[in-house]
């Protein structure tokens, strides 16, 4: 039995390491790799580990949240690093160990198995995490696709007809110069569209094509992807037509929940743009109050902007300026809900002789 194995911390898995890992593959039964936990990314350990285990199915995966912080030649990291691999593989034989670094001789001499060094000096693939990491978008030609779509922050903006949706997305790819990606939805029912119809056949066509359009999208994208509404829009849509949702809509919509790392609800506070293919300002507060309930349905955070275009903006781009693509959205909650509360105590300390003291319209951006 051939069994190799390789390590690294993977920030982010590139073409160097497939080119060493599909090496490692036509020459070894079995492959491990040893994926290290790091705080020079914020992408966990275990997305990392999930994109070399989408890659290469076959492959071994051996998690170490516990590795050794030191990196150098000096002997006793070295030595330190050897214990903590013997360790983790609990007598496993190596008989191949893989890398593209100056630890391969080590290494492979405290596992018995043979130095296999690819490409050490980069020139086959000339890129490092490091540099990735500096700009994911002008190396992105070094990521599979996968691994470049997961870097990407997608951001959807949900909402009625006439809500400011297609004109927030465009404005903040622009500002963000990246792209964004239209409502399919709304394009598809223009062309097929019969008395103002389509059928729930049709609406079953609809989420795959957005769905297609937009991962082409995300690999043009540079750190955001912004998106006029989801599969959950034409959902509450297909709903509202025929009372029901096809079976491959419902899972696409299901799906969404997770696709996207922010959600928007743009407001009802904007004038009415009543054009011949809407139903009404009347039907655009219904149809709001269907969305609003199908995300409280399904659990789905989000974050409320409303005011003048500039004003949404600046409320979105405050979110963004918090955001984290792997941290907590619910750290971002707490730092806009304590600024409105500073807000609220400013307005509260102010003479009761100012009138505009409880005129001024509730700020945007809050969940």
């Amino acid at each position: 039995m051939r069994r190799g194995l390789t390590l690294g911390k993977f920030a982010p898995f590139h073409r160097g390491h497939q080119m060493l890992v599909e090496t490692a593959l036509t020459e070894v039964d079995e492959l491990f790799v040893m994926v290290y936990a790091t705080d020079v990314t914020d992408v966990p350990l275990q997305v990392r580990a999930g994109w070399i285990r989408e890659l290469y199915p076959t492959i071994r995966i051996i998690e170490a949240w516990d590795g050794p912080d030191s990196y150098g030649d000096t002997p006793e990291i070295c030595r330190e690093q050897e214990n903590y691999i013997l360790e983790k593989l609990n007598g496993l034989c190596i008989t191949h160990f893989y890398s593209s670094e100056f630890y391969g001789d080590h290494v492979s001499r405290a596992l018995g198995a043979v130095d296999r060094r690819i490409d050490e000096v980069r020139k086959a693939v000339p890129i490092s995490g490091t540099a990735l990491r500096e700009d994911y978008f002008a190396g992105r030609q070094y990521l599979a696709p996968l691994v470049y779509a997961g870097l990407i922050t997608k951001i959807c903006f949900l909402g009625a007809p006439s809500t400011g949706k297609t004109t927030l997305a465009r404005t903040m790819a622009e500002r963000h110069n990246t792209e964004w990606m239209p409502e399919y939805g709304a394009e598809f029912w223009l062309a097929h569209n019969v008395d103002r119809r389509i059928t729930l056949d049709q609406f079953e066509e609809i989420a795959p094509e957005h769905i297609k359009r937009e991962d082409a999208l995300t690999l043009q994208s540079r750190k955001y992807l912004f998106c006029d509404t989801n599969p959950i829009t034409t959902y509450v849509f297909a709903k509202d037509y025929h009372g029901s949702a096809g079976p491959v809509l419902t899972q696409l919509a299901t799906e969404a929940e997770k696709r996207y790392d922010l959600f928007f609800l743009c407001d009802i506070d904007i004038p009415y743009a009543d054009t011949w293919d809407r139903s009404g300002d009347q039907k655009r507060k219904w149809f709001q109050d269907q969305i609003v309930g199908d995300l409280a349905e399904r659990r789905v955070p989000f974050f409320r902007v409303s005011g003048t275009l500039e004003e949404r903006v600046s409320q979105v781009n405050e979110v963004l300026r918090q955001h984290r693509k792997f941290g907590n959205v619910l750290d971002i909650r707490q730092s806009v809900s304590a600024k409105e509360c500073i807000k609220q105590n400013k307005r509260q300390e102010r003479p009761t002789t100012t009138s505009t003291a409880t005129n001024e319209p509730a700020p945007g951006g809050s969940i």
